[in-house]
């Protein structure tokens, strides 16, 4: 039983996700439930350091006050998990918790121990950023693209890793291919997302520029653009799509229509629709592409 528990605390993203996508809350989740408390030790703070692939740390000052105060009154309650390095150990899931821990005057810190590989690392730190913060669709553009070159795996791979479409990959890392100037609309919120990914499919630089600018001055939707846009004559595009109704499935073409807009698997079947989200930040970004919003 020992060991068996030993080869667990051993395992990597993908053991320990089997075929599910990969969420950042459910690893650090897992993690914890799976160690026996006595393989939970103690660590010194200063042996600690930043995940050195994680490419952004902003942390709220009044809220690391708050989780300071009580820590010293209360003590740490959750582990944080850590892997160790050539000097010390690196943090992989509870920085805060050290940040905090440092600012109550701890000098130790409890830690479970796991062996990620340094590409691991980098997934972790990436889909910490993709799943906890509220990146714009060109840091999230950004974030895909270094995903698949630094773990050298396919857009359908990572779709899957995600749980998304590969359709929604391959438009979010579409964009990169618009001009400059219009990554920068997109970056401060004058684009959406709908507006970008038309304009990422027609093949003219000047067009996508032209039309940005006629989007924002004119205040088209996304349905406005798209209309516009459907002259084949006037637009050319950089790729065709084919639609298609497959015989062995009646709404295929329709799934497929739902995957690129809502950039996640749909299944219709049965007289049902099936829409997967990996998390409550993706069940939330459905819900806005949705109009919907949750009652609290």
């Amino acid at each position: 039983m020992e060991n068996n528990k030993r080869r667990a605390l051993g395992r990597g993203l993908e053991e320990l996700f089997y075929n599910e996508p990969i969420d950042y809350n459910k690893m650090e989740e897992r993690i914890l439930t799976e160690t026996p408390k006595e393989e939970i030790v103690k660590v010194k703070i200063s042996d600690l350091r930043s995940n050195p692939y994680q490419p952004r740390q902003v942390f709220n000052e009044e809220a690391l006050q708050e989780l300071a105060a009580s820590i010293k009154e209360h003590g740490v309650f959750q582990p944080i998990i850590i892997k160790k390095s050539i000097k010390g150990y690196e943090i992989i899931a509870g920085e805060r918790r050290v940040k905090a821990s440092q600012m109550a005057g701890l000098t130790e810190i409890p830690a479970i121990i796991r062996n990620f590989s340094d590409e691991e690392m980098m997934e972790i730190a990436l889909l910490e950023n993709l799943q906890r913060e509220n990146l714009n669709p060109m840091e999230e553009s950004r974030a895909y693209k270094k995903l698949i070159e630094a773990l050298n795996i396919t857009q359908e791979e990572l779709a899957k890793k995600l749980g998304k479409s590969r359709s929604y990959i391959t438009n979010m890392i579409g964009l990169q291919t618009l001009p400059d100037t219009v990554q920068n609309l997109i970056s401060e919120n004058k684009l959406t997302m709908g507006h970008a990914r038309v304009l990422s499919k027609l093949e003219s630089k000047e067009q996508q520029q032209e039309l940005a600018n006629k989007v924002i001055n004119e205040g088209m939707s996304v349905r406005q653009l798209e209309t516009l846009t459907q002259s084949p004559e006037q637009f050319a595009r950089t790729h065709k799509i084919q639609k298609h109704v497959s015989k062995t499935n009646e709404y295929q073409y329709l799934e497929e229509e739902l995957c690129d807009k809502l950039g996640t698997k749909v299944k219709i079947k049965s007289n049902k629709i099936e829409i997967s989200f990996v998390n409550g930040n993706d069940l939330n970004r459905l819900l806005e592409i949705m109009n919907l919003e949750t009652r609290r």
